[in-house]
C-alpha cells in the first residue's frame, strides 16, 4: 500500500499547479487533511478548462488517479449477457463504460457535482476533457447521438459519450422517449462499429435529466435486447446495465428477470 505522506506531498503539487494556472485562485490555500486535498484536487480539476498540461503534471497526475483507482478497486465483467451490477460505474472494467454527457460534451465545470458526467471526468483525467474539446470543436452534439474517447485513467478503455432528452414536462414525450432509446442504439451502433466486446450504460437522463427511474428502465432493457437480437454477429456481446441508486437497482432486477 502507498504511503500516505507521498500522496499527500503529491495532492500539495498537484493542487499548486492547478492553483497556479489561474490567478483568481492562486490566493487559495491548499487544505490539510488528506481527503480534504483529494477532494480539492477533484474541483479543480472539475473547473479547470480543456487548456494545454504538461507531461510532469500529467505524470504526477495519473500516479495519483491511478493509486485513488486501486484503492476503490478494479471490478471486472466477465461471461456473454445482459446483466446488472449497482455501484461505482468509474470501477467496472470493460471495453467501454456510457457517460451521461450534456450536448457540450465537455464534462461537468460544478466543483464535486455528483452527476455521473463529473464522476468519470474526475476519474479519469484532465486528458478527457482536452479529448472532448478535440473532438467536439466547440459544437454541439444533437440528443440520442454519442461519441467516443479513449478512457485514460479509467479502467474502462473508452468513454461513450451520449446525450439524453431532458425532461421539462410532467411526463416524458413521445419524443424524448424516442430519443433516449437512440441513446442506446447510437451507444451499441458505435461500440460495434469499433470491434468493442462489453459495453456498461449507466442510467441515462435520469436523476439530473428527470426521466422517470421506471420508464427509462423500460426503455433501456426493451431497446438493448431488440439491437442484440437484431445484431447476433455484433462484437458486442456482453452489456452492463450499471445502477447506483437503489430504485434503479431493484427496475433492472426485475425487468431482467422477466427474459
Amino acid at each position: 500500500m502507498e504511503n500516505s505522506d507521498s500522496e499527500y506531498n503529491r495532492l500539495e503539487w498537484l493542487c499548486r499547479c492547478l492553483l497556479d494556472e489561474n490567478p483568481r485562485y492562486r490566493h487559495m490555500p491548499v487544505p490539510d487533511s488528506l481527503q480534504e486535498r483529494r477532494d480539492f484536487f477533484r474541483a479543480l480539476m472539475n473547473v479547470r478548462p480543456p487548456v494545454p498540461v504538461s507531461e510532469e503534471f500529467l505524470q504526477v497526475q495519473d500516479e495519483e488517479l491511478q493509486a485513488q483507482l486501486a484503492e476503490k478497486g478494479v471490478v471486472e465483467i466477465a461471461g456473454q449477457s445482459l446483466r446488472e451490477w449497482q455501484g461505482d460505474i468509474t470501477r467496472l472494467k470493460v471495453d467501454a463504460i456510457v457517460n451521461a454527457a450534456n450536448s457540450q460534451m465537455l464534462g461537468c465545470f460544478v466543483p464535486l457535482h455528483r452527476c455521473i458526467d463529473n464522476a468519470i471526468h474526475s476519474a479519469a483525467g484532465v486528458q478527457l476533457r482536452l479529448a472532448c474539446e478535440k473532438m467536439m470543436h466547440g459544437t454541439e452534439e444533437p440528443t440520442g447521438s454519442a461519441r467516443i474517447t479513449p478512457g485514460f485513467n479509467l479502467p474502462a478503455k473508452h468513454v461513450i459519450h451520449t446525450v439524453g432528452p431532458i425532461v421539462t414536462t410532467p411526463r416524458p414525450l413521445r419524443q424524448q422517449k424516442v430519443q433516449l432509446a437512440s441513446c442506446y442504439t447510437s451507444c451499441l451502433d458505435l461500440a460495434h462499429k469499433h470491434g468493442l466486446a462489453s459495453i456498461a450504460f449507466c442510467c441515462i437522463s435520469t436523476g439530473e435529466f428527470r426521466f422517470p427511474n421506471d420508464q427509462a428502465c423500460e426503455i433501456a432493457v426493451s431497446t438493448v435486447r431488440s439491437w442484440m437480437a437484431s445484431h447476433p454477429e455484433s462484437s458486442v456481446k456482453t452489456v452492463v446495465f450499471n445502477t447506483f441508486k437503489d430504485i434503479d437497482h431493484e427496475l433492472y432486477q426485475i425487468a431482467l428477470a422477466k427474459g
